[in-house]
């Protein structure tokens, strides 16, 4: 591994689980992708001859420059204009499925930097703690007690059975239906009686400033907005899964914007709009070249 070509070509191998490791930490596309160029310069300047296993070198890496852009971040998001929610990623075949769904990284901005860390590594990618402990700075008991206090927090996120795709599918394709033609039988026929929507415009586009709550106020809420938007349907520019849960895209008259949806017992209990033009900009440029 003495040549800069093989540095780059190992750090080419792990550069798709790097990103996702970031990402799940961050919940950014744009933090990720910072994180790990900076861990390619690192990689670039270390001593690479003595590395025994680069793939733990690089995880660890990016698990430490992760957990300092994170614990900035959650500074930037308490001054955050209404409700915060990750950048939505659309899954492709070519992606190693977890179960890391949009729902699950909300519960995981409750936690703390140090249990986020210890949760995702240890669970969702596979790592053993004697690592996780390195990148951390933590004993290896410490970091088994960080996972342990993170599994009871998010426990109630995961979903007990997983809604199999197409029926999530389905059941995306009636809300929207629904929900732009005001339907309110359909829609309450679709929701959960505790459902919950979270709508991130970040300040710069319209979006409600708190979570609304139950099936009857989220059902008028649609219902407004089908009157004022004249009950029409608009472009969908993609259906599928995002960030792990059913969703699609679509072309408002003010920009393009992503709705994802929580389903439970055949029911939606979290919808989770993405508006701020900040976190949609990759997803405007992709679809600006289809």
């Amino acid at each position: 591994m003495a040549s800069g070509g093989d540095a780059a070509a190992v750090f080419d191998a792990q550069r798709p689980r790097l990103v996702r490791i970031a990402y799940r930490m961050l919940g950014s596309v744009a933090e990720a992708e910072d994180v790990v160029q900076d861990a390619w310069l690192r990689w670039h300047q270390a001593d690479r001859a003595n590395v025994r296993d680069p793939a733990a070198f690089l995880a660890r890496t990016v698990s430490r420059l992760s957990l300092d852009v994170l614990k900035s971040a959650r500074v930037r998001r308490e001054a955050y204009v209404g409700p915060w929610l990750p950048e939505p990623i659309l899954v492709t075949e070519e992606e190693p499925e977890d179960d890391v769904t949009l729902t699950l990284m909300m519960a995981l901005e409750r936690l703390s930097p140090l249990e986020r860390a210890a949760f995702l590594l240890h669970d969702v990618f596979g790592m053993p703690f004697e690592e996780i402990a390195v990148a951390v700075d933590r004993d290896p008991a410490a970091c088994r007690q960080l996972a342990a206090r993170a599994r009871t927090h998010v426990r109630g996120e995961r979903p007990r059975y997983r809604v199999e795709k197409e029926r999530g599918l389905a059941i995306a394709s009636a809300f929207l239906d629904a929900s732009r033609s005001g339907d309110v039988g359909a829609l309450k026929g679709l929701l959960a009686a505790d459902v919950v929507l979270h709508s991130d415009g970040g300040g710069k586009r319209v979006a409600a400033q708190k979570p609304v709550v139950g099936e009857a106020v989220v059902t008028r809420f649609y219902r407004h907005w089908a009157e004022k938007g004249g009950y029409r349907r608009p472009a969908v520019l993609h259906v599928g899964l995002i960030d792990g849960l059913p969703g699609y895209v679509t072309e408002e008259a003010d920009g393009i914007q992503v709705t994802v949806l929580g389903i439970e017992d055949g029911r939606i209990a979290a919808i989770y709009v993405v508006r701020n033009p900040d976190k949609l900009a990759r997803l405007a440029a992709q679809f600006a070249r289809v």
